[in-house]
């Protein structure tokens, strides 16, 4: 499984080949690979890797090494569900698959690449559904990274500026620098750059000033995870932003592909939040940026309340909670 190493942008672009379970998950876990969609796809390759070399064992014994490795992946990273989504859909294959471990393994590889080829397919269809609120000449503030670095496609909430600047409509994009691990800055900047599509880096801290000033016309995030009642974890920094934009006046959007949405929790209270090392805050570049021991609270994500949020576009449609399992 090649990845491309995310820590590393932009300065650098570095591949690496993981060639085990535990390999993958240890590059979800320290965010080599990164977004809801695309570590659901990552770990669902995992499971390819990681049993690739027992083909050849009894049913049994390849079903029990599934069922471990589907449990170490899942451990990785706890708050987005695209993770869980993906192992349980590769879990009831590898359940429902009949014959020897040589059998398993190549229905395992098919419902990955299956989920990586859907993945494509979802974002190119909430762009579609997501174009219908970009006005021509729309400016765009986004927080943290929505694109092709964390899906499998052209991404979530960048997919509409995507397509808008493919069909020659003009749009232009505010990118939140997105503190502490600047996923906005590295990792956004450096897709729209190399897109040619118009675009502003800010800190986190001007969001505020430029909607004051009029000078946003929508804001446009990604999820990881999307409640019944249609309250929803994503990076750190969101729940500001959308208080701040009922605030102004300003349409608020979160984009996500519909297995981001998990109805067994009816609110947003009960998504587990993950909590990172200290280290990502304290220390930029190598250099300490805080006094040694300096107390640290360093949550990734926050849940955004629904009532926030002017809508949601997924790749069913542009639709409003509740959400449930079969709707909208």
């Amino acid at each position: 499984m090649r990845i491309i190493d995310q820590r590393a942008l932009p300065e650098a672009e570095i591949t690496r080949d993981l060639e085990s379970a535990e390999s993958v998950g240890e590059a979800i876990r320290q965010l080599q690979v990164r977004g809801a969609p695309l570590i659901g796809i990552a770990a669902a390759m995992g499971l390819v890797v990681g049993t690739r070399d027992i083909r050849t064992a009894p049913r049994s014994e390849f079903l029990a090494r599934v069922a471990q490795l589907s449990d170490l992946l899942a451990n990785t990273r706890p708050t987005a569900i695209n993770l869980r989504w993906a192992l349980h859909r590769m879990a009831g294959v590898a359940q429902s698959t009949l014959g020897d471990g040589a059998a398993v393994w190549e229905r395992l590889h098919a419902e990955a690449t299956a989920i990586w080829e859907e993945d494509r397919a979802m974002c190119r269809t909430i762009g579609e559904h997501g174009l219908t609120i970009l006005p021509d000449g729309a400016n765009v503030l986004t927080h943290c990274n929505t694109g092709a670095l964390a899906t499998g496609g052209i991404g979530t909430a960048l997919a509409p500026i995507y397509l808008a600047h493919e069909r020659g409509r003009k749009v232009h994009v505010y990118v939140d620098e997105t503190r502490p691990l600047l996923q906005g800055s590295r990792l956004t900047m450096w897709e729209l750059v190399h897109a040619g599509i118009p675009c502003t880096l800010i800190t986190d801290a001007a969001a505020a000033t430029l909607m004051r000033q009029a000078k946003v016309d929508v804001v446009l995030v990604g999820a990881d995870r999307i409640c019944a009642n249609g309250d929803f974890a994503n990076k750190i920094g969101t729940y500001g932003l959308a208080v701040v934009a009922r605030h102004h006046g300003v349409p608020f959007y979160c984009a996500a592909p519909w297995s981001t949405v998990d109805s067994s929790l009816p609110d947003g209270d009960l998504i587990p939040i993950e909590q990172r090392a200290p280290a990502e805050v304290t220390v930029m570049a190598g250099r300490p940026i805080a006094p040694e021991g300096a107390a640290v609270l360093n949550p990734a994500f926050d849940v955004t309340p629904a009532r926030y949020v002017t809508g949601f576009i997924t790749d069913r449609g542009l639709v409003q909670p509740p959400f449930s399992e079969s709707a909208p």
